[in-house]
């Protein structure tokens, strides 16, 4: 899948897909907090630009209304902002770090959870190496 750049509006939007399931534009619509509700035409215009990228695929159709689904995971978006925002800072992961430690926002449990998740990289690149 090549590389999809998202807004961060569309990125909210399809986190609503992502909680909801298959839903129409009306429906993603009234997920918005009615005081400062985006319009429908914004919203349906977006949603057709993130199917357009192949992030949302029409599922079916229900009279004249398109039901559209996530066609990109959630982690494959989110990998991605975290390769732009890496990028942008030349590859240098540790004032992320630093900074997300520093403002709190980067747990004692996220440690462990990315030591674990290192480690079984790397387990399972030793093990790709041996074949």
């Amino acid at each position: 899948m090549p590389p999809t750049r998202l807004t961060k509006f569309e990125l909210q939007i399809m986190e609503m897909f992502w909680r909801r399931g298959a839903s129409s534009v009306r429906e993603i619509q009234e997920e918005f907090p009615e005081d400062g509700r985006p319009a429908y035409t914004t919203i349906q215009t977006t949603v057709y630009r993130l199917e357009t990228k192949g992030a949302l695929r029409i599922v079916k159709r229900i009279s004249n209304a398109n039901i559209f689904e996530a066609a990109l995971s959630r982690d494959h978006a989110h990998g991605r902002a975290i390769d732009e925002l890496v990028a942008m800072l030349d590859g240098q992961i540790q004032p992320v770090m630093a900074h997300l430690a520093r403002t709190g926002k980067l747990t004692l449990a996220d440690i462990q959870e990315a030591e674990r998740v290192l480690r079984e990289h790397q387990k399972s690149r030793k093990e790709r190496r041996r074949k």
